[in-house]
């Protein structure tokens, strides 16, 4: 009875080196398979009583799970007038923990004019009760420093119904009037939108945006005549492949 069932034990571990002998080189492949993904969180019309806004936010990846070269743009566009923002980020991704990845590149801002170059380093991922976070520092050429913190959460009404708020707080550390922009706590962003996935890569939404300059950035905004805080219904659509 003894023989027999050492022979059983020696069976079982025979097998598992054999199926995690031959499961290995799978898993390798695996983790240097290269993939990508393409996300538009924000791609929207806004309305108010003076100006209708077209609003865009996308980002995406393309690498393995260790080392991926990432993009973030954003900006908008006054209907039937001239681009107001625009931004575009190039990145270096990797993991430093089990839901935050750290990246590094560059940021140029193409407007407002004069146009910007910025360094950037941030990290995204997700923070504790599941709030998705990105947060980041830039230098500009100018040597110019600034922060931004994006956070939004999802709360599921149904499995189809998603209702999402969203805040994005800008700091700077420096003046650069030129780009209108006061050092302090420059800009506020808030976001409530509810949006329906037909399917998980495809979801029409409706909501409201506010955003509001702040210290000195809106000193310098009155004094160019220009608004400093703005209320939009927003209607767009969120997708991703």
């Amino acid at each position: 009875m003894l023989g027999h069932t050492i022979k059983v034990v020696r069976g079982v571990a025979v097998t598992g080196l054999i199926v995690s002998f031959f499961m290995q080189p799978v898993s390798a492949l695996e983790d240097d398979a290269v993939y990508y993904q393409f996300r538009a969180d924000r791609f929207e019309y806004g309305a108010t009583d003076e100006n209708d806004i077209l609003f865009w936010d996308a980002r995406g990846w393309i690498g393995n799970d260790d080392h991926k070269v990432a993009f973030k743009s954003e900006g908008e566009r006054v209907v039937h007038g001239k681009l107001e923002n625009a931004e575009l980020a190039l990145l270096y991704q990797r993991p430093i923990a089990r839901f935050f990845d750290l990246q590094a590149g560059l940021r140029h801002d193409f407007r407002p004019r004069p146009t910007r170059t910025f360094g950037v380093i941030g990290l995204q991922g997700l923070a504790p009760y599941w709030f998705e976070v990105d947060a980041n520092l830039y230098l500009s050429e100018k040597g110019d420093l600034s922060a931004r913190l994006e956070a939004e959460y999802e709360l599921l009404l149904t499995q189809r119904l998603i209702f999402e708020p969203a805040v994005e707080l800008n700091v700077a550390f420096t003046d650069d009037e030129p780009t209108g922009v006061g050092s302090g706590f420059n800009q506020l962003e808030l976001g409530f939108r509810l949006r329906y996935e037909i399917r998980r890569e495809f979801a029409p939404y409706i909501g409201i945006h506010w955003e509001k300059r702040l210290g000195d950035t809106a000193d310098l905004a009155r004094q160019q005549g220009e608004d400093v805080d703005n209320l939009f219904l927003v209607a767009g659509l969120r997708f991703w492949f």
